[in-house]
């Protein structure tokens, strides 16, 4: 027994070095050395190793940055030295002037360190040894909050340094853009409020009394500056920065040292071209004495130091009129308003149209028909409307109406839950039923080629379809009934259908629109329990065991396929011959399956002619392959179809495995499962 333990410990902390330096290439350079599925499988080693050995688990672990402790609420925490907030500056003007003020108090030459100004909440993370003890919020710059267990699951954060000092490191939390729009889209779509920008998404985020909250928002970090630099030999802040990263830290790369003032602005300059390309915000640009020994010599004032200054750039928003308010319905019944807005240039594109959110949102901003308003984009990515011009509004304006009932069905609509969106309830409504179709023949889904959203409207409203097991019983007498419709395409449409009865069950569980299941979760779901029969008898705590499902998306299954309607669905769709089982391997087969795709990264390039890409990708994947898009030294086979470009002849340098579509097709055939 003390020899298993002993070995345990050794793979244990064999098993936490690996997964630490990979996450380290992954979430902090930006530079992964393996595949998802090689982190995936170590990790999952680790779990098992720690369930069966607890004594084992330490605070550092990869596996406690997944959360689970739920607060009643943050303790106060005084920072030992405090965080001092910089004084803004709007112009030219003002940067010179600060120039001037610093080189009058030193008396000599200086050189500026110029950063990106991260548009998010401002932490400050304390080591011991090494290893992470404490996170704090700045608050007050004196007086922050304890959210130890939060930053612990933000992946750039090192839970150990890669030496042992005793070190106070200051940064910036951030949620980047990508993060930020799926985050508000889930919300929206939900009927929850949406965040203004990433900094209140960040924030909210890490003030979360359930850190497995937190987890799931994607955030991440750079830090930029500690308490006292004494443990470190850096004498200046691009010394310093290289520190960070050694011991690392996650640090931007985009900053630089200038000579002058003149560079400085041009630095400047330069991003606020480029700041809409970066994938996070940023809100300006800090200049900082590069030199540690004069900022000593130019110190504080009582709220800022002397050597630094952020300059601010100016908001991107821009006026037009808005002309009318557009309401949508999504296939769970969310009324969602847009503005329709007179075309402007705003950020590089034209827009007219602005997101609205809800219609709390409306009414707390006054928004009427007819007002100037100001434009953004959120994220630098999603138009918005900030605010109503009150100076030019039209003297016989009234308030907007908010809809009481809904504008394609005329059922009343309802909060649900004190959800800030409307809903629409009504389970027959055209506009969601719509929703549905265009959802269940989307790539993700059923992947059916020839059904636009436009071909199905004329579907519905000539009472062709009126569920998803409908598009199963379509004829080519049917289609041919349609607008733009003519043999060839019927056909064309006819054989995807027919094609998409062979799909995986994942495919049709994410194609049937559970609230909450995403296109992961359906393969998770229909591994585990293998067939839709199973699932849809599948308990709460089932679910809930499942590594990466929690209480929502099992609450939603199982109310899901309580609905006497759904399994009437289900049966129909099983009398039309579409499959209701997973076709890949399951993790028990995957071990006993021999495969040329097994644990191999595969790249497919050219055109295929006997599967889509798409078809091809999900083979090899249920095979146990890893498909990616780039080619790289980490590629072990490119498959390439006619006419493969710059991966083919990329392949080919480094010296990668190459095969025809037709040696593909072979293997596909000689590795069937079951």
């Amino acid at each position: 027994m003390e020899e298993s333990l002993q070995q345990a410990e050794s793979r244990v902390a064999q098993l936490r070095a690996q997964l630490n330096q990979y996450a380290y290439e992954y979430y902090v350079k930006d530079q992964p050395s393996v595949e998802d599925y090689v982190y995936d499988k170590l990790y999952q080693e680790l779990v098992e190793l720690e369930e069966a050995y607890p004594d084992l688990i330490t605070s550092d672990s990869p596996t406690q940055r997944v959360g689970g402790k739920v607060l009643a609420g943050f303790e106060k925490v005084t920072h030992d030295i405090p965080l001092y907030s910089l004084n803004d500056v709007f112009s030219r003007e003002e940067l010179v002037a600060f120039d001037q003020r610093v080189k009058k108090s030193v008396g000599e030459q200086v050189t500026y360190c110029c950063e990106l100004k991260i548009d998010g909440l401002s932490i400050s993370l304390k080591y011991e040894n090494g290893r992470f003890v404490q996170g704090a919020t700045r608050g007050d710059g004196t007086v922050g909050e304890n959210i130890t267990e939060n930053l612990k699951t933000v992946k750039s954060i090192p839970l150990t340094l890669t030496e042992p000092l005793t070190i106070e490191v200051r940064g910036e939390c951030y949620m980047p853009k990508k993060s930020f729009v799926a985050l508000n889209q889930k919300r929206e779509a939900e009927g929850q409020a949406v965040f203004a920008n990433p900094r209140n998404a960040a924030a909210g985020s890490l003030r979360q009394l359930d850190s497995k909250i937190t987890a799931k928002r994607n955030l991440s970090t750079f830090l930029y500056t500690l308490a006292d630099f004494g443990p470190l030999e850096a004498q200046t802040q691009d010394q310093a920065l290289t520190e960070l990263a050694r011991l690392g830290f996650k640090t931007n790369a985009e900053r630089k040292v200038c000579h002058t003032i003149d560079e400085v602005w041009a630095y400047i300059e330069a991003f606020h071209e480029k700041r809409a390309q970066l994938d996070y915000e940023i809100d300006g640009i800090v200049v900082k004495v590069n030199q540690f020994d004069l900022q000593d010599e130019l110190g504080f004032t009582v709220k800022a130091p002397r050597w630094a200054t952020a300059y601010k750039f100016p908001p991107e928003e821009v006026q037009t009129r808005l002309v009318e308010i557009e309401w949508t319905i999504g296939r769970t019944g969310v009324v969602t308003p847009t503005a329709i807005m007179e075309p402007v240039r705003l950020a590089g594109t034209t827009v007219s149209r602005a997101s609205l959110h809800n219609s709390d949102y409306i009414e707390a901003k006054d928004i009427r028909l007819g007002d100037t308003v100001l434009v953004y984009k959120a994220g630098d990515i999603i138009p918005e409307v900030a605010q109503v011009v009150l100076d030019a509004r039209p003297k016989d304006s009234t308030p907007y109406p908010i809809p009481t009932h809904c504008p394609v069905c005329d059922s009343e609509l309802v909060h649900l839950d004190e959800e800030v969106a409307l809903r629409c309830i009504n389970p027959k409504c055209p506009a969601q039923i719509k929703e549905g179709l265009n959802h269940f023949v989307s790539r993700n889904a059923m992947n059916i080629d020839g059904l636009g959203p436009r071909v199905l409207a004329q579907m519905y409203d000539k009472h062709l379809v009126a569920d998803v097991a409908d598009l199963y019983k379509l004829t080519k007498d049917q289609l041919l009934t349609l607008d733009k419709i003519k043999d060839k395409a019927a056909e064309n449409i006819l054989q995807a259908i027919d094609a998409s009865r062979g799909n995986s069950v994942e495919r049709l569980l994410f194609g049937l629109g559970i609230r909450h299941v995403g296109a992961k979760a359906a393969r998770i779901l229909a591994e585990h329990f293998g067939d839709l029969e199973t699932l849809s008898h599948a308990t709460k705590a089932e679910i809930v065991n499942l590594n990466t499902l929690g209480d929502v998306i099992a609450d939603s299954v199982v109310t899901y396929f309580e609905n006497e309607e759904v399994h009437e669905l289900v049966q129909e769709l099983a009398a039309a011959g579409v499959n209701l089982t997973y076709k890949g391997l399951r993790t028990s087969q995957l071990a006993t399956v021999e495969s040329p795709f097994k644990d191999k990264t595969i790249v497919l390039t050219g055109k295929l002619y006997q599967y889509t890409r798409e078809e091809a990708k999900e083979k090899i994947e249920n095979l146990g392959g890893k498909v990616t898009g780039s080619v790289s030294k980490k590629t072990d086979l490119v498959i390439a179809g006619e006419d493969a470009g710059s991966k083919l002849t990329k392949a080919q340098t480094l010296g990668v495995t190459v095969w025809d579509e037709q040696q593909m097709v072979d293997a596909l055939a000689a590795s069937q499962v079951g």
